[in-house]
């Protein structure tokens, strides 16, 4: 079914997450880690390790191979291992998951872990189609509640005013589209163009001047027609591609069942892919499966995952763990990090470090930046003390409760105190437990 678009007479959304702000690793032509750039402060070293990576990727000289990224808990393994599908390209997908995911899901685990590699390949197509195109003057994004959870608000619709050098016109579109704008974190002065058939959203870059931590491509304002035919260049994944041939409905994307998808659908996908790669119709796009607490894999998920990377069709994967030695799931084995022998020799090891004060201020500032709070200098240096204390991610996650509490106004330093008394860090909860504990004995 095509998506809804429509145009309307003529007549701001905020979603950030934790790492929303990562464009690179922030290196310079030489390699060298810029201490803050492209949304990254400090871990020089494993930035560095890491645009290495990045060379060899481009260079073909990883495959078979896999990247292991070891450190405590809230010193970037996430933002690095996101800094390299961004320096890898735009478009590139990157695909989450966390080692416990797999015993939780509706299917079995490798057939999960299958559909989370082949989220992770995409497949860039080429064609001519009608689009609109045109910087976003204006964007309103109309919420409802979750059907299945009250507390949860989803997009329902967008009403988004595209404009060019030439003509401006207002469009209301559906979830479908309010979600594609959402997870491409387009604002207004972005140029972005959309599928009027398929309501597929690609993000052009912006018009706006760069401001320095938050890499876009400037890009200058499109001329002509709002509505015309062009060249549109997109991209699926062989997941989607997976789902959309199991339904026999090519524009059936945006929601899978949950159920299990049988090889010989998958080969088919693979042999279409394989022959629009041959007559120029379409180019592979390896992404990045980052998976995270990897020591909670068994001994059977590493064995699927060994064999899996030596296939033609594999994305970059990236392994995190914060464990040193640690029995391998499912067996009495020990291993470092939990990770069989023959696993971890395929794999490059870069070590993050916990963040010090003056990038824990940093980041604190980068991240205000990102969900628009207004920081004064003194709340930004109490929230780096607090960081180096408790840990940066504690520091982070007052900042909301601390703008909550300073009513949408500049945060000082004691709304951030005052949010401090309200949600403990680790140390204290476990030290308020300890004190129950011992006045019951």
């Amino acid at each position: 079914m095509p998506a809804v678009i429509e145009e309307v007479a003529k007549v701001s959304f905020e979603r950030v997450g934790m790492h929303s702000h990562i464009k690179g690793l922030g290196l310079d032509e030489n390699g060298r880690a810029k201490f803050i750039a492209d949304g990254m402060v400090g871990q020089v070293k494993a930035r560095e390790a890491a645009g290495i990576a990045v060379e060899l990727i481009k260079r073909g000289k990883l495959a078979g191979k896999g990247i292991l990224l070891v450190g405590p808990t809230g010193s970037g393994k996430t933002a690095i291992a996101m800094g390299i599908a961004r320096e890898l390209g735009e478009d590139v997908p990157f695909v989450q998951i966390a080692g416990s995911e797999i015993y939780s899901a509706e299917v079995n685990k490798t057939e999960f872990l299958k559909q989370a590699m082949r989220r992770a390949i995409g497949v860039r197509i080429s064609e001519e189609r009608k689009v609109y195109e045109g910087e976003v003057k204006k964007i309103e994004i109309r919420r409802t509640r979750h059907p299945f959870n009250p507390y949860v608000e989803i997009p329902e619709s967008v009403i988004i005013t595209l404009r060019t050098r030439d003509d401006e016109k207002t469009i209301r579109a559906g979830r479908e589209i309010a979600y594609q704008l959402m997870e491409l974190g387009v604002e207004e002065g972005d140029v972005i163009q959309i599928d009027a058939e398929t309501g597929k959203v690609s993000k052009v870059g912006t018009t706006k001047e760069e401001e320095g931590l938050f890499f876009k491509r400037k890009v200058s304002l499109p001329s002509g027609p709002v509505l015309k035919i062009k060249e549109f260049t997109y991209t699926v994944t062989l997941h989607d591609l997976d789902v959309a041939n199991a339904r026999g409905n090519i524009f059936g994307l945006l929601f899978s069942t949950g159920a299990e998808i049988s090889d010989d659908v998958r080969r088919r996908v693979d042999e279409t892919v394989k022959s629009w790669i041959e007559e120029g119709r379409a180019t592979l796009v390896p992404g990045v499966l980052f998976i995270d607490e990897v020591h909670m894999l068994d001994i059977e998920a590493f064995s699927f995952l060994a064999r899996a990377m030596e296939s033609e069709l594999a994305p970059i994967l990236i392994l995190a763990t914060n464990r040193g030695r640690t029995k391998i799931r499912g067996t009495d084995i020990e291993a470092p990090h939990g990770i069989p022998v023959d696993m971890l020799d395929r794999l490059l090891i870069i070590n993050t470090e916990p963040y010090k004060k003056e990038e824990i201020r940093e980041i604190v500032k980068i991240r205000a930046r990102e969900e628009k709070i207004e920081v004064s200098e003194e709340a930004i240096e109490y929230l780096a003390e607090l960081g180096e204390k408790t840990s940066l991610r504690y520091a982070v996650q007052l900042l909301a409760p601390a703008s909550v509490l300073a009513k949408g106004g500049r945060v000082e330093r004691e709304h951030v105190e005052k949010a401090k008394e309200y949600f403990a860090d680790l140390r204290r909860s476990i030290e308020f437990v300890e004190k129950l504990e011992g006045m019951l004995s």
